[in-house]
């Protein structure tokens, strides 16, 4: 692996320190705080009796995303998108990102007629929150289904496998992992992988933000973030083994 000083002196392959921390908001079905290097978010699961109109008498569940950053989570105040009035495209992107990779993993029919609605807000951004939101927002899924497992609701926690994200890119051309803000605004490529604990592929986001970039380098990017992956499925067993 050709080596680089990355900004935080963390090699190449080398993801940011992880935590995640369960049952971080009281009243919530599911809860946790998902802590990668500096970028924060708390993402949490409620259910819902009731499923959308278009899926009445399906016999089957949903789950859904929502997804917001805190005024005071970027350097220079974001502001609420409440007081803009309508949600922008990047938000609207990312929750249905995080929407679509926690439905692959889930079992709808088994839910019922219910909806788990996760909430994921970022508190503290230096890259990678959409990776995060989608890490943590599993943990938080998986929480508030165990909970409707222990008050007799349902028979087994409805999850196929478990799924995680995390980002790599091209930076001073150099392939590395888990890429922070600095790394991802000058990043000659940048990907978002999404991968559930298999292996298997849920999304893919890749930009060549100078260069077109080669089939073989994307397979050593995904290779790289299967890496990155397995770490944050790791510390996601942890977490729900011990619930």
């Amino acid at each position: 692996m050709t080596m680089i000083q990355r900004p935080d002196g963390r090699k190449p392959e080398e993801i940011r320190p992880l935590k995640i921390t369960p049952h971080f908001i009281e009243w919530a079905d599911g809860s946790v705080l998902i802590e990668a290097g500096k970028t924060r978010v708390i993402c949490s699961a409620n259910v819902q009796d009731g499923v959308p109109a278009w899926l009445r008498g399906q016999g089957c569940g949903w789950v859904t995303a929502e997804y917001s950053m805190l005024p005071a989570s970027t350097p220079e105040r974001t502001m609420r998108e409440a007081i803009r009035g309508k949600q922008s495209g990047r938000t609207l992107e990312i929750q249905r990102l995080v929407g679509r990779s926690l439905r692959t993993v889930v079992d709808l029919e088994a839910i019922g007629d219910r909806t788990v609605w996760v909430d994921c807000d970022v508190i503290q951004a230096d890259g990678g929150t959409r990776c995060a939101s989608v890490s943590g927002a599993y943990v938080a899924l998986y929480l508030a289904l165990k909970k409707l497992v222990d008050q007799d609701y349902i028979k087994e926690i409805p999850l196929k496998d478990s799924v995680a994200a995390v980002s790599v890119g091209v930076w001073e051309g150099v392939p590395v992992l888990d890429l922070d803000y600095i790394e991802d605004s000058h990043a000659d490529t940048d990907m978002n992988v999404v991968l559930t604990g298999a292996g298997e592929i849920v999304e893919l986001q890749a930009t060549a933000e100078k260069v077109a970039f080669s089939r073989e380098l994307l397979d050593e990017l995904i290779d790289m973030a299967a890496m990155g992956v397995g770490i944050i499925a790791g510390e996601q067993l942890r977490v729900t083994a011990s619930r």
